[in-house]
């Protein structure tokens, strides 16, 4: 499920790419779909600055990331699927909640909200890296979730003040690293590249709320669609 595209206004375009290329190492048949919405804003990436006479609509810019071959979310349904998976981006913060603007008081847009609920009902894995965790810490009471760390330390987590936002929201959060470190076996992927909630097949990994490597965000994403993939049964 797209955002948009472009880090600041949209869908983190290297998590999704990075979602992608291990989905389909995997075996995974994917279909992409993005809420048929206008963005919150439009941001010029090269400023980092809002670009006040622009609008775009979610829809639209995702299928950008999805080279057209995209759908409206209001058609996404668990019949057809066997998991879901958000990347992350300020678009999940914009254009897929309120987060951004309303913290722990944020609202869900609805279809996003229903496709959340759905899945958790069917017993079928959900997806969640980067900032969209907070969609699963809103919507699924006591979702265990993580975004990493809970410090900043010295920037190299400087969006950690979101762990605090998701015990707000009613989620349980989970200190993370971004990947994989000095695996003995792949079992420590479990415990270090993502969190495995179990109980509510939630698997949350930190990816771009860490200042680190990019082959290292990438290695932390392929250890959430692994275990996603694990949790279809399939």
């Amino acid at each position: 499920v797209l955002s948009g595209c472009g880090v600041y206004d949209g869908t983190e375009i290297h998590e999704a790419s990075a979602i992608l290329v291990h989905l389909s190492r995997g075996g995974a048949e994917v279909q992409m779909y993005a809420p048929d919405v206008p963005q919150m804003h439009v941001i010029d990436h090269s400023k980092g600055q809002p670009a006040e006479a622009e609008s775009r609509n979610v829809l639209v810019e995702s299928a950008r990331i999805a080279r057209g071959k995209i759908s409206s979310l209001a058609k996404l349904t668990t019949t057809d699927h066997d998991a879901v998976i958000f990347p992350g981006g300020f678009g999940a913060a914009k254009n897929l909640s309120t987060f951004a603007v309303d913290g722990k008081d944020c609202k869900v847009n609805k279809e996003v909200e229903r496709v959340l609920k759905d899945f958790h009902k069917a017993g079928k894995p959900i997806g969640l890296c980067c900032i969209s965790p907070v969609l699963a810490a809103k919507v699924l009471s006591g979702a265990e979730v993580t975004v990493g760390h809970e410090e900043e330390e010295g920037g190299k987590w400087p969006y950690a003040g979101t762990a605090g936002a998701i015990k707000e929201l009613g989620g349980k959060h989970c200190v993370k690293e971004v990947t994989i470190s000095f695996a003995v076996n792949f079992h420590l992927e479990r415990e270090f590249g993502t969190h495995v909630d179990t109980k509510n097949k939630v698997v949350t990994t930190p990816a771009f709320m860490c200042e680190t490597e990019l082959h290292k965000i990438f290695d932390g994403i392929g250890a959430m669609v692994k275990n996603v993939l694990k949790l279809t049964g399939k």
